[in-house]
């Protein structure tokens, strides 16, 4: 050690010199955000794991968190959705992730061995899921060089606590709201889970920005989806932003997915979510404008600088479920700062993010009335001319699927029967069309942009299903809901309290719980956002251990999938999500399967992969979803080459 080391400065690289062993190397390329940047583009240049040697990647290490041993029986109300984070070198070079109990965990890059934990011991009554997609860090600029603390992980926790701790060794920021943590407020007092947070913060320019996740189809009126932006140092509020405000009657409009931020440009991207409830608006006449939108707002002052809402008084649960992808679009010799939003329609809108002008034209199109009494529908929706959607909404009894043909006649019969006027058909008082569901289309995996050129993949569930509204009876109330949609052959029955109306949701199928729509029902899609083309899909998934005997074999006809997938500039795209507890590469260029490893349970979280010594690794969360029902874990799998 150089002469003058043993100063904090220097005794703050310790950490990270110690535990990379005889070499300290930058991790480069890395994984600082939860979607390898802070517009979610998934996407990294590492190029050592590539198409001619995917094949033989195997497991590196395996961690498990612990979570089983300690929880018990309460891991089948978890969903696993973690993508972990890389620390720079100055910050400790440690693997950082979070549990679904939100226990925030370290681990060495090269080893999976744990270097610390912090656990914020969650209030965990209530009977949401509990869930944590990631946390955040951040370098705090008014912190000393060598002070503690510098260098700052930021986690929001399911009883919506925001904390702060150092990343050198997990402990919290003593001067970050009181002994580092802010309690994040909702406007009415509610039962435990029905206000949390899943969704990792996002940060930059000294603010941390945090949204909420909100129970929002069992009550007419729920607490308001207000963002809050926080300074990252002393965690004193700095604005609020209330997507409902005005509207008295409803609440929600939360933002429950990732935001972005364009850092240069000082903006914050909020994808919002529907108003409450999810499936009646008579009470919210309107459009809510800020709903079901993406909301560009100032990072400093919280002002909104443009909106776009792509559902009009939303009625089908379409919340806008991924993290923004910000690129540059580079067409005709121009570039522009874009942004990508992904529906759950399996619509995509493309748009100059600082002025929020389409990129590709978008055209109002005419949607059925609502036939229940006083609800007033919006007369059209958007839909751009391109890209194309990335699912036929369209169904109609001739396209009934089954595997016997009694099977497809009944399909047949029950499409015949259903109130089915295409995309944005109201539910009524007899079954109505839901296609696609309220799993979408895309959802909280979002898509990975490939570089700068305009190539996104993205992973779609291509489910329909059906729902109606059923009068309650008086003085009847509402049954505890574990879950946010109905699962692959589930139905769901919700007392929308304080509304004349019960709602029944569940998936269209056959007598045998096969789907009625044609395969695959899960799909991964190649898209052009600059040629506005679609360059190739090919089926998600496997169904063989869906049925009520499994399978030793494959049987691609795609699955439900909840999770993302990365794309990295080695020709690869690493995606788990789906129902079969397969981890898969594919070629970015051809859609062909290049390589698959079974896990010991379902992997509905993100990938991501980082290089770390000169080894580059590919890390993926298993641990179920409790949707899914499944079975769980506690899983973190990490792969490399031999």
């Amino acid at each position: 050690m150089k002469k003058g080391c043993l100063r904090k400065s220097c005794l703050a690289l310790l950490p990270a010199l110690l535990f990379a062993g005889t070499t300290a190397i930058a991790a480069d390329p890395g994984w600082l955000y939860y979607g390898g940047d802070q517009g979610g583009r998934h996407y990294s240049t590492a190029t050592q794991i590539n198409t001619d040697n995917v094949d033989k990647l195997d497991v590196a290490w395996v961690f498990r968190s612990g979570d089983v041993a300690t929880y018990g029986d309460e891991m089948e109300n978890t969903s696993t959705q973690a993508t972990p984070i890389l620390l720079p070198l100055e910050a400790g070079q440690s693997l950082v992730y979070c549990t679904p109990f939100n226990r925030v965990i370290a681990l060495d890059p090269a080893t999976g061995k744990q270097r610390w934990s912090f656990d914020p011991e969650i209030d965990r009554r209530g009977e949401r899921a509990f869930r944590c997609r990631g946390v955040s860090y951040a370098e705090e600029q008014r912190v000393a060089r060598g002070s503690a603390c510098r260098y700052r992980i930021f986690a929001a926790t399911q009883d919506r606590r925001l904390l702060a701790l150092d990343a050198l060794d997990g402990k919290r920021c003593k001067g970050f709201g009181h002994n580092g943590e802010v309690k994040l407020k909702a406007s009415i007092a509610y039962a435990p889970g029905e206000v949390s947070s899943s969704a990792a913060p996002v940060v930059a320019n000294g603010v941390v920005v945090v949204g909420s996740s909100i129970v929002d189809f069992e009550y007419s009126k729920t607490p308001r989806g207000t963002v809050t932006a926080l300074d990252s140092l002393s965690g004193t509020v700095l604005w609020e932003f209330d997507p409902l405000i005005g509207n008295e009657n409803s609440g929600s409009a939360n933002v429950w997915s990732q935001m972005s931020i364009d850092e240069k440009n000082k903006l914050v991207y909020l994808p919002t979510s529907a108003p409450s409830p999810d499936y009646y608006g008579a009470d919210r006449p309107g459009n809510n404008p800020y709903a079901n939108s993406i909301v560009a707002l100032d990072l400093v002052s919280g002002a909104v600088r443009w909106y776009f809402q792509h559902v009009r008084h939303d009625l089908w649960d379409y919340d806008s479920p991924a993290q923004p992808i910000l690129f540059d679009w580079q067409k005709n010799g121009a570039t522009i700062p874009a942004l990508a939003l992904l529906t759950k329609q399996g619509l995509i809108f493309v748009f100059n993010r600082l002025t929020g002008e389409p990129l590709w034209e978008i055209t109002e199109r005419p949607v059925p009335p609502s036939l229940i009494a006083g609800e007033i529908t919006a007369a059209t929706q958007p839909r751009p001319i391109a890209p194309p959607p990335l699912i036929d909404a369209f169904l109609m009894p001739e396209q009934a699927w089954g595997i016997a043909s009694w099977e497809k006649m009944d399909c047949a019969e029950q499409i015949a029967g259903l109130n089915n006027l295409g995309l944005f058909t109201p539910l009524g008082e007899s079954l109505t069309l839901m296609y696609p569901g309220s799993l979408g289309g895309a959802n909280w995996g979002g898509g990975a942009l490939i570089g700068n050129t305009g190539k996104l993949l993205v992973n779609i569930n291509n489910l329909a299903f059906t729902g109606k509204l059923i009068r309650t009876p008086k003085n009847v109330g509402s049954a505890a809901i574990k879950q946010d949609h109905p699962g692959a052959g589930q139905r769901m029955q919700v007392t929308m309290q304080g509304t004349p109306y019960t709602v029944e949701v569940g998936a269209l199928q056959s007598p045998l719980g096969i789907p009625c729509n044609p395969p695959p029902w899960g799909k991964l899609v190649a898209v052009d956002l600059i040629q506005g083309t679609i360059d190739w899909q090919v089926p998600l998934g496997s169904v063989n251990e869906l049925g009520p005997v499994k399978l030793p074999f494959q049987v691609n006809w795609g699955t439900p999938n909840l999770g993302g997938g990365i794309a990295t500039a080695g020709g690869l795209f690493f995606i788990g999500a789906t129902m079969d507890r397969q981890f898969r590469a594919f070629s970015t260029a051809t859609g062909k399967q290049l390589w698959r490893y079974q896990l010991p349970i379902d992997a509905t979280a993100t990938p991501m992969t980082y290089t770390y010594n000169g080894r580059q690794y590919v890390v993926i969360n298993a641990g179920g979803h409790a949707i899914f029902k499944r079975g769980y874990g506690d899983y973190l799998y990490a792969f490399t080459l031999p």
